[in-house]
């Protein structure tokens, strides 16, 4: 089945940014491109995309700070394209709001995939919250505002840092593996798994008192992770 949807692509790479825009024309969307970021902002001005590949090193105005910008004027799902190591640069542009990240060398076919799960999930429908307030002591989520408190102050949460937390506190003592969470969170059935556990690591730094010995978010060592509530 084709995709539908206009995609940007910003990369200095001229054959990246060949190659990514064939595979995602062969998948049926239309696809803008720009060779930096200033194109690339200007770009996304004149003709707003639905989805963003965003390459993270590029000369002058960096991928992250493209990434900030955006998230300045829109909720456009972004895809990061980073090196292999890079980790930094990854968790830098999950705190920006960036969706996913792909690392290079990857595989064409891959991005395509995953630019169109990605596009699939922002278009689907928003779902009424199964409760009004999820309380575990100190902490409290309001699914209907969308906010997160520790202790009384508002916790800095990205989209999918909150989607993570609500879908833990709606499963107290179950594990989960990563798997399963990519599928059950994100709505992906394939991909980086690692995107969850730089998710779970971000969501530790801001809800746990020790992250380096958590005592909400266990690891469930060959399995994945598990929620315990610290009010049981």
């Amino acid at each position: 089945m084709a995709e539908t949807g206009r995609v940007l692509v910003v990369d200095d790479d001229e054959t990246v940014r060949d190659v990514v825009r064939r595979y995602l024309e062969a998948s049926g969307f239309t696809v803008d491109v720009a060779g930096d970021g200033v194109s690339g902002l200007r770009s996304f001005a004149e003709q707003p995309a639905d989805v963003v590949v965003l390459d993270v090193m590029m000369p002058g105005i960096n991928g992250l700070e493209v990434c900030r910008r955006l998230r300045q004027m829109s909720q456009v799902p972004v895809v990061l394209l980073t090196a292999l190591g890079e980790e930094e640069n990854r968790i830098a542009g999950l705190q920006l709001g960036a969706d996913d990240y792909v690392t290079k060398p990857f595989s064409p076919r891959e991005l395509a995939l995953r630019v169109g799960s990605v596009l699939r999930r922002a278009r689907m429908p928003a779902v009424a919250p199964v409760v009004d307030e999820a309380v575990d002591g100190n902490l409290r989520l309001q699914p209907g505002a969308r906010q997160a408190t520790l202790d009384g102050v508002e916790l800095p949460l990205t989209a999918r840092e909150f989607d993570l937390l609500m879908f833990f506190l709606a499963h107290p003592g179950a594990a989960f593996s990563r798997a399963e969470l990519l599928e059950k969170v994100w709505g992906w059935d394939f991909g980086d798994q690692s995107t969850v556990t730089v998710h779970v690591r971000r969501l530790r730094e801001k809800i746990e008192r020790d992250p380096a010995k958590p005592a909400r978010i266990a690891t469930v060592w060959g399995v994945g992770y598990r929620y315990d509530p610290v009010s049981s």
